[in-house]
């Protein structure tokens, strides 16, 4: 009964640590005026590009968690580094997160995969807590699309500056969705 206590202790530390992460991450960017990188790259606005639209189904592969920088459909309830973004995902993450620490196999998760830059289409709490516990490699179903010519995969600006909290993408590389005060967000970019 110790050790289920300790894991409990366990889970719910990680979690809080994983929202301090993805707060400090925001209020970062917004001291650094870099509205854009709230949230995850969405696959809606690189599917709209031109070249974009074909796939195929590449089977089961082991991806770098590296690589796994957007959403398709949850776009804004994880932050760029896959934090969780709101405190009512606690339940679900902590049951991941408690599974991560008992080393129970987990599904694989389903991804899109454009150029070599993945966006997660089921599987984002496991990305999550794999990003969180800094796993390098995970198993995933990939669906591969035609990387359209002018779309390199985003450049985290955390890896060049050493900033861990500094998400934003190169602006002339990944289209950017432009947000108004209507958007998720609420903000504009400067």
């Amino acid at each position: 009964m110790v050790d289920c206590m300790r894991l409990e202790e366990q889970v719910d530390m990680d979690f809080s640590l994983a929202r301090r992460k993805a707060l400090l991450g925001h209020r970062g960017s917004r001291l650094k005026r870099r509205f854009f990188a709230d949230g995850l790259l969405c696959f809606d606005e690189v599917r709209e590009l031109p070249g974009a639209s074909s796939r195929v189904y590449r089977g089961t592969r082991t991806v770098p968690v590296s690589q796994i920088g957007g959403s398709v459909g949850m776009c804004y309830e994880f932050d760029c580094d896959f934090m969780p973004a709101k405190t009512s995902m606690k339940e679900r993450w902590n049951r991941i997160d408690r599974a991560f620490h008992r080393g129970e196999q987990l599904p694989p998760v389903s991804l899109y995969k454009v150029g070599s830059f993945y966006f997660v289409l089921d599987g984002h709490y496991r990305v999550s807590v794999a990003r969180y516990h800094r796993v390098e490699w995970i198993e995933a179903n990939v669906t591969e699309f035609n990387a359209p010519s002018t779309m390199d995969p985003p450049r985290s600006l955390s890896a060049e500056k050493g900033s861990e909290h500094d998400c934003g993408f190169e602006p002339a590389v990944v289209p950017r969705r432009s947000r108004g005060p209507d958007a998720p967000g609420g903000r504009t970019p400067t």
